[in-house]
């Protein structure tokens, strides 16, 4: 009965006239109280792309591939992180109340191999359109890491990149053309699958550390300082467990004819 109320659970097995607290403390033991994921729904055709996908990159060698995207962080974190326990007798600390989460900042950041390239902040106010885009990865990604890199392994680099109106427009597509990421250099993408991109792993990993035990922010730079210090914490042997994932999420997909695998 996943999602069940501890009643419901209860009542399932026929037992009544439970205190609240006691069915929690029973079913701490060997559950979890957990929010449902949200996904976008997948159709036919979605699943269809999915194999398609899964079975063009299967021999693939995911150790060449930059796997990239953007995250949003906001002052006050996503809802539902702030809850812990307290002691008996302290009181809940008190959190500011704002709208939209008191505003965000948006990272940009790419994993490959065992390497964090990034993160990388969008300028406060712009949004990312097509011209936008390629002007940010200009400035960071190919000023700041790219070009720095061996004409061998620039010759072998496949990048990832999802189907966001920016990234896939045919003005972006021409763009990352010119710098040489074309054709079998620019990994195509399946629709609606996050599951599939490991650096989202990445992400949790961040948020978790900078929300932990409910913590809000009170500037954009200072909620970007802790984007900062926590990737600095993540070390390649976390980033080559994700990159490497990338067999098994590729047979999921298969198994599961083209439906949501576990991240």
């Amino acid at each position: 009965m996943p999602l069940a109320t501890s009643l419901a659970i209860f009542q399932s097995c026929n037992i009544t006239g439970v205190p609240k607290s006691t069915r929690c403390a029973i079913l701490r033991d060997m559950a979890k109280v957990r929010k449902a994921e949200r996904r976008p729904p997948l159709n036919k055709t979605h699943k269809l792309k999915r194999q398609d996908w899964a079975k063009k990159y299967l021999k693939t060698d995911f150790s060449k591939v930059l796997w990239t995207d953007e995250m949003r962080v906001s002052l006050d974190g996503p809802d539902g992180w702030a809850r812990g326990w307290i002691g008996e007798g302290q009181r809940a600390p008190v959190r500011l109340r704002r709208q939209q989460g008191g505003g965000g900042v948006l990272v940009w950041a790419g994993i490959i191999k065992d390497e964090l390239v990034g993160p990388f902040r969008v300028e406060d106010g712009v949004k990312l359109n097509s011209q936008s885009y390629c002007q940010f990865l200009e400035d960071t990604f190919f000023k700041q890491w790219y070009r720095k890199k061996s004409a061998s392994f620039k010759k072998n680099m496949i990048f990832m990149q999802d189907n966001a109106p920016s990234h896939a427009s045919k003005y972006s597509t021409a763009w990352l053309a010119r710098k040489g990421i074309k054709e079998e250099k620019l990994m195509t993408w399946p629709p609606c699958s996050p599951d599939l991109n490991p650096i989202e792993n990445l992400w949790s990993i961040i948020k978790c550390e900078i929300y932990k035990e409910g913590k809000q922010y009170t500037s954009l730079n200072s909620v970007w300082e802790a984007v900062v210090a926590a990737a600095r914490n993540v070390d390649g042997e976390q980033i080559k467990t994700l990159t490497e994932s990338m067999d098994g999420r590729l047979l999921s997909v298969l198994a599961k004819k083209g439906g949501y695998i576990g991240r």
